[in-house]
């Protein structure tokens, strides 16, 4: 049933939301000419096995565009399109194949816009693309992020550009002047970018006078993971505070958030102008609101503006603690990260890196500063310099949120002196110790021999008898020295015995005699005559 007809050419698909169009051109002159269409759903089938099936509203069509929107619905899965023209019997070949998969193809929707004038500001609610839709080709409606166009209905509008949430006030307009606006909804994620809303125009009210019981100047000071809330205070009579909180997804949400805010605990009717909040935010990487309630002594409140925490962006690093020790050769550097021990949420969501300078300290503070930058929080430096003042400091930063802590303060060690002068000293008292004992041992064993002689002779240990020493009257100090001869007397018992007998006895005697002499000898300076006289006496004595 082929004829002359042409087949259709540059086949597009265009998808807003879950709105599906196709749109083709034809080139040929025929009159009275249809164009029919035809899908290919393939999902996990290879294309020569997948059915090619009619594309309902897309068949018999007379123009250059169909919508099809009823007839896919896997937004997710691959498609192939073709179509061709038809005159009665006739048609023509088929188009090249156009292949597509409708969820990275589509555009996003334009989103509903409510607006209301109050007060000097416009208070704004917006609607995500596909609300109240059925079938939707994007689910996850809360990652989706506003973009809202403002500007002054005049001859020579300035366009002013900035990020909303779906329930948001804008502020910061001219009192009675007629605003002009439109939004768009974007997935950052996908980078991928909506239609805008059709334009809306709404004139701003007066601007009530400032009530001076709202705090203001509401800021928030945060380091190493403490969080405190600072604001100013105005009113000259008595108030009392009350600091709450939101938790950030609960604004980004299209429902009404006002009975979400919850009092931060003990920050509740407080007089001081800051609150430590920290308990609330705790290591979390998520994001919060913070706003200050004053109510005066009538019980009169006023909120102040909400202030954005972002707790790992908002939260400043503290310097690093760093402690030093020294071994012969290494520098030992010792890092404590910024907030103590206790603080787990530096070291988990900061990745911390160290940057370490070290120097010579010297007076004329000429000498090479070095850097190094490490991961752990033990680090060394070598090749150092005998007897040398080396003074460090340590920077913490992370490259992921691109903040740096102020330097530690500056600490100093003295590395020790060089080995081999020690070594010297010591080698030298050695030696000297040797001398000195060389020399003065002679000396002390030539004193100890003169001590001895002069007290064997002058102080003897032995004295003398105690006959000798009282003999006459007179005192003896040395045993050199003339004494008179001891006198013994010896007695015997004398028995009638034979002549032999007393031959022998005058032997005996005798005997003992002559040893008596020679003992007496010991003590006498005469010639052994007395002795021999007593003796011979004594034998004559006993011959009688």
């Amino acid at each position: 049933g082929q004829a002359n007809l042409k087949s259709p050419q540059d086949l597009q698909v265009y998808i807003v939301n879950t709105n599906f169009t196709l749109r083709w051109n034809y080139t040929g002159n025929d009159t009275n000419v249809t164009f029919s269409a035809q899908y290919q759903l393939l999902g996990d089938f290879e294309t020569n096995k997948a059915q090619w099936k009619e594309l309902t509203g897309c068949q018999n069509v007379t123009g250059t565009e169909c919508d099809f929107s009823s007839a896919i619905t896997e937004y997710y899965d691959r498609h192939n399109v073709r179509i061709r023209a038809e005159r009665r019997e006739e048609v023509s070949p088929w188009s090249s194949v156009f292949e597509m998969t409708p969820y990275l193809i589509a555009q996003i929707g334009p989103p509903g816009i409510e607006l209301q004038s109050t007060n000097g500001v416009i208070k704004i609610k917006i609607s995500p693309p596909e609300a109240n839709r059925v079938r939707k080709m994007w689910i996850a409606h809360l990652r989706f992020k506003y973009n809202l166009v403002i500007w002054e209905n005049s001859s020579n509008a300035e366009f002013r550009s900035r990020n909303i949430f779906p329930i948001d006030i804008i502020d910061d307009l001219a009192p009675e002047t007629t605003y002009c606006l439109k939004v768009q909804a974007t997935l950052l994620l996908e980078s991928k970018e909506g239609l805008f809303s059709p334009i809306h125009c709404v004139k701003t009210t007066c601007k009530a006078v400032k009530d001076l019981l709202c705090a203001t100047n509401v800021s928030v000071f945060a380091l190493n993971m403490e969080f405190y809330l600072h604001w100013s205070n105005q009113y000259k009579q008595h108030v009392s505070y009350n600091v709450q909180y939101l938790t950030g997804y609960l604004k980004e949400s299209h429902n009404d958030y006002s009975s979400e805010w919850v009092n931060v605990p003990g920050c509740e009717n407080i007089t001081d102008t800051k609150c430590n909040f920290s308990s609330v935010i705790g290591g979390s990487s998520g994001f919060y609101y913070l706003r200050v309630e004053a109510v005066n002594e009538y019980n009169k409140s006023c909120f102040s503006n909400d202030v954005k925490v972002n707790p790992l962006v908002t939260n400043e690093i503290g310097p690093p603690g760093v402690k030093l020790d020294i071994s012969d050769v290494l520098l030992h550097i010792q890092i404590f990260p910024p907030g103590g021990s206790e603080s787990e949420a530096m070291r988990t969501n900061y990745d911390l890196s160290y940057r370490v300078i070290y120097w010579k300290h010297s007076m004329n503070n000429e000498e090479e500063v070095n850097m190094k930058e490490i991961k752990q929080t033990l680090g060394t430096v070598s090749d150092l310099t005998p007897s040398t003042l080396y003074c460090v400091k340590v920077q913490a930063f992370s490259e992921v949120y691109n903040k740096s802590s102020d330097f530690s303060k500056e600490e100093c060690i003295k590395t020790p002196g060089d080995n081999i002068l020690p070594l010297i000293i010591l080698a030298t008292f050695v030696i000297a110790l040797i001398a000195v004992l060389l020399v003065a041992m002679p000396l002390i064993f030539a004193l100890y021999q003169a001590y001895s002689k002069i007290k064997y002779v002058f102080f003897p240990s032995c004295q003398p008898p105690l006959n000798i020493e009282g003999f006459g009257e007179q005192h003896f100090s040395s045993p050199y020295i003339s004494a008179t001869e001891e006198l013994v007397e010896n007695c015997w018992i004398l028995e009638s015995i034979t002549t032999e007998e007393v031959n022998q006895t005058d032997s005996k005697d005798y005997k003992q005699c002559k040893q008596s002499n020679r003992d007496s000898g010991n003590y006498s300076n005469d010639d052994d005559t007395s002795g021999g006289k007593v003796c011979e006496e004594t034998l004559e004595k006993e011959i009688v």
